[in-house]
């Protein structure tokens, strides 16, 4: 399990951004909706949507936000009915690429997305085709300064966790899906500040970009899929060395 990718430091990056651009409300509040509708809107009996509040909360989203989506997914409020679907692809130099959606209007949403590999270079594919190079992890972000490696370790492990990872300026905690929320609790209530928690699709192999041209194709696709309204996640296996970085930023 690499549990390291470019793409999961460049993402925190991004999400300063989307916050400001309340993005990040935007894509909660649907997944709030989604797991009201699925398993109910009782946080105590449905883990997805304790999860979500949970995130909702650690980003400042006020009750009011809140009580809506999961209203709305409940039906005691009107609201879209959205659904959720993964889309899997190749984009530029063979990087696998899964794009986790939840829209109102599937027929505009593969489109789009379609629209956007073919534009770098990529393709969209069949479902299954890149899937099984990730695992579904708990993972867990740190940053550095704020708590010793060697103290955060033994805390996380103590915890369940399976690993600790260290990444450009955090560290990443990983568990498994089953294990996030008692790890997420435990570190909480060990006073250690969480720059960001989710269940999330981790690469366990990475594709090496070497070449400027690929790196820039690759960042376009990305940005493309990450600001798309339809949009929840995305994930990719590749990374970047600094210096290529450096040179297409």
């Amino acid at each position: 399990m690499s549990g390291h990718s470019k793409w999961s430091t460049i993402k925190r990056k991004k999400g300063a951004i989307d916050a400001k651009r309340g993005k990040i409300f935007t894509r909660l509040i649907k997944e709030i909706t989604v797991a009201a509708r699925m398993g109910g809107g009782d946080p105590d009996a449905n883990p997805r949507l304790r999860s979500a509040i949970a995130t909702a909360k650690a980003e400042n989203m006020p009750k009011d936000n809140i009580d809506r989506a999961t209203k709305k997914g409940t039906g005691e409020l009107e609201g879209a009915v959205y659904e959720e679907i993964t889309y899997e692809g190749y984009g530029p130099g063979g990087v696998a690429v899964l794009v986790e959606c939840m829209t109102d209007n599937k027929n505009r949403s593969v489109a789009d997305i379609r629209h956007f590999f073919s534009k770098s270079g990529g393709n969209l594919g069949e479902f299954g085709c890149v899937a099984w190079m990730f695992a579904k992890k708990g993972t867990i972000f740190v940053e550095k300064g704020t708590i010793d490696e060697e103290e955060l370790m033994d805390k996380a492990l103590e915890a369940g966790a399976e690993d600790v990872v260290e990444e450009d300026n955090a560290f990443q905690v990983v568990s498994a899906p089953e294990d996030f929320e008692t790890v997420r609790a435990a570190l909480e209530e060990a006073g250690i500040q969480l720059s960001e928690a989710s269940v999330a699709m981790v690469p366990n192999t990475i594709v090496e970009i070497t070449e400027e041209k690929i790196a820039k194709q690759i960042l376009k696709l990305l940005e493309n899929l990450e600001d798309h309204e339809d949009v929840q996640n995305v994930y990719a296996n590749f990374d970047i060395p600094d210096e290529i970085m450096e040179a297409v930023a």
